[in-house]
């Protein structure tokens, strides 16, 4: 019985649910807008990423009316790692996000809250058919879930979305 409770257990917790999907699209002018949707394919937000000639990216996120509710900035530096500031509407700080890049190819990250704790982890990784599966883990090391990318012949990438909460949506800022 207690073997039984533990299996149970065991695969509930390892149920993932489908919490929205993203889709991306880069205009001629190198401007990408990902539009972001929930589980039900209601559109909860969208967001409009432009590179500078520095090479700093700035993201700026809208809800599903259009008002800006955050941004997020950008920069690589010469050992080719990036730091990502975000913050809300009103310019405060609200996490930063540390990438960098194993010798296997794989994307580390690191997210840390204004105060500069951990707040969780997301690795990236990409299979011989070009699909990017990325692996969101709290600051506990728990894996919490995963987006899984695609590109299609047109350039167009989406994005899925699951978690182990049917509460949650896990956004890429």
């Amino acid at each position: 019985m207690m073997l039984m409770a533990l299996i149970t257990t065991i695969a509930m917790n390892a149920q993932y649910y489908n919490v929205g999907t993203s889709t991306s699209t880069t205009d001629i002018f190198g401007t990408e807008t990902t539009t972001h949707r929930n589980q039900y394919g209601n559109t909860t937000g969208t967001s409009t990423s432009s590179t500078d000639i520095f090479g700093t990216t700035t993201t700026t996120h809208r809800d599903s009316y259009g008002n800006t509710i955050g941004t997020s900035t950008s920069s690589t530096d010469i050992f080719g790692n990036t730091t990502t500031t975000h913050r809300d509407r009103y310019g405060n700080t609200t996490g930063t996000t540390r990438t960098n890049q194993d010798v296997f190819g794989n994307t580390n990250s690191t997210h840390t809250d204004p105060y500069g704790r951990s707040t969780g982890t997301s690795t990236t990784s990409t299979n011989v058919l070009g699909t990017t599966t990325t692996t969101h883990r709290d600051n506990y090391g728990s894996t919490i879930g995963t987006s899984t990318s695609t590109t299609d012949i047109f350039g167009t990438r989406s994005t899925q979305q699951r978690s182990n909460s049917s509460n949650t949506s896990i956004w890429t800022w």
